[in-house]
């Protein structure tokens, strides 16, 4: 939901709640990616720690001891270091956080089939069949919280209603740490209590709209005829506000789909103009989605890449192979050509990214040695290094070039956190 925070209603019936028919959780990992990082530094829980890296990246995450500070995932750095100098910064584990999100993956998997992850740290799960073995859906959502904070040593929070619409509401109403149902008959009081802000879907763009027409909460905007939300929002946008705002949401939890493509991105802490960087880079990010690629058992035959300049013009281009690949070096390789095609001239260049597209199950895709690689080829170094890094932590082994540089680096190099 909203980075921006509401207080959780209160309930004027005695007792527990009757979580009859709620049977959709939505299940929300509290600061998931700081979180993450803190099982290797338990000396800094309670204080401020910022995920991220430096110069001119964004914030991937933060404690909450941080975010008392006005700290917020996709600040720039630079903000979030001068609202919050004594925070600890700590750059980022792609791996263990892709390895941690698979096993809570796993995890849900084991209560239902029916699961809709929405990104790396939260998912829908639909409990109808489970609440026959388990028991009712609140107890369902209990048991889950206790599994994931015994096997991966973390917290999560857990929405239960009758709709994925409200269930999302009621997890970032819980956090951190905590488990909220909505019954069934209690959603329309539950939703009239809170702001437009708090609609999923609703950005600061939408909320100003609706303030202008001086709706302020769910209830005025429930109240409010459908034509004249259609006249101001349009059409879909108006109908769709007006249905939540009466906690009408038929969408399913539908199982997990296949990832279309699988890539990273990075932008420099400083413009730069030198192709030797850039290739340097290039391998990192390639390094970076071939393992990605392995992690999810999938391979894809096109290889894309993205440029973006310093006046922000972004390119694009793209190659497709004869054959399906997860091998960092021919990942490599295929986007460093795709760049030297450009013919850049000194362009100062801001940000570069590479994308494995084309995917496909790798257990059931043939992928062609190349004829320069080794008996014990590529595709065994790779794993193997998946394997290390899998027990000894992301980046214990990597391509010597990327190794850090030597302190009095020239300016210009890439943020490599």
């Amino acid at each position: 939901m909203s980075r921006r925070q509401f207080s959780v209603p209160v309930r004027n019936e005695p007792g527990p709640p009757d979580d009859t028919g709620c049977t959709i959780l939505h299940v929300d990992m509290d600061a998931f990616y700081a979180s993450a990082s803190l099982l290797s530094r338990p000396d800094l829980r309670g204080r401020p720690v910022i995920i991220g890296g430096s110069g001119r990246s964004v914030v991937l995450s933060a404690t909450y001891e941080a975010r008392a500070f006005g700290v917020t995932s996709a600040m720039p750095m630079a903000r979030a270091r001068r609202l919050c100098p004594q925070a600890v910064v700590i750059p980022p584990d792609h791996r263990r956080y892709a390895a941690i999100s698979d096993a809570i993956m796993a995890t849900f998997a084991t209560f239902t089939e029916h699961v809709e992850p929405l990104s790396l740290d939260e998912a829908f799960l639909d409990v109808s069949g489970a609440v026959r073995r388990l028991g009712p859906p609140a107890r369902v959502a209990q048991m889950l919280r206790d599994t994931i904070a015994d096997e991966q040593g973390i917290t999560c929070s857990v929405g239960v209603a009758a709709s994925k619409f409200v269930a999302k509401l009621a997890s970032g109403l819980a956090k951190p740490d905590g488990l909220l149902v909505v019954p069934r008959n209690e959603t329309v009081a539950f939703l009239h209590q809170l702001p437009v802000g708090a609609i999923w879907g609703v950005g600061e763009r939408t909320e100003e709209q609706l303030h202008r027409l001086g709706l302020r909460t769910v209830a005025d905007l429930a109240h409010t005829p459908v034509e004249t939300l259609q006249r101001a929002l349009g059409d879909v946008a108006g109908r769709h506000l007006h249905e939540l705002a009466w906690g009408r949401d038929p969408r399913p939890v539908e199982r997990q789909r296949q990832e279309k493509s699988i890539g990273a991105d990075e932008t420099f802490a400083h413009d730069v103009d030198d192709p030797a960087v850039v290739h340097r880079e290039l391998l990192r990010l390639s390094d970076r989605t071939a393992a990605r690629a392995r992690s999810a058992g999938m391979s894809g035959r096109t290889i894309s890449i993205k440029v973006r300049f310093a006046d922000f013009t972004t390119i694009t281009r793209a190659k497709t192979l004869r054959n399906h690949t997860d091998v960092s070096r021919e990942i490599h390789a295929t986007a460093v050509e795709l760049f030297d095609r450009l013919g850049l001239q000194r362009a100062r260049i801001r940000l570069v990214g590479v994308r494995l597209e084309g995917l496909a199950p790798s257990s059931g895709t043939p992928i062609q040695a190349t004829l320069d690689e080794p008996e014990r080829g590529w595709r065994d170094a790779d794993r193997a290094v998946d394997r290390a890094s899998a027990r000894f932590g992301a980046g214990s082994v990597r391509p010597a070039s990327l190794m850090p540089e030597p302190s009095g680096s020239q300016d210009g190099q890439p943020d490599l956190s």
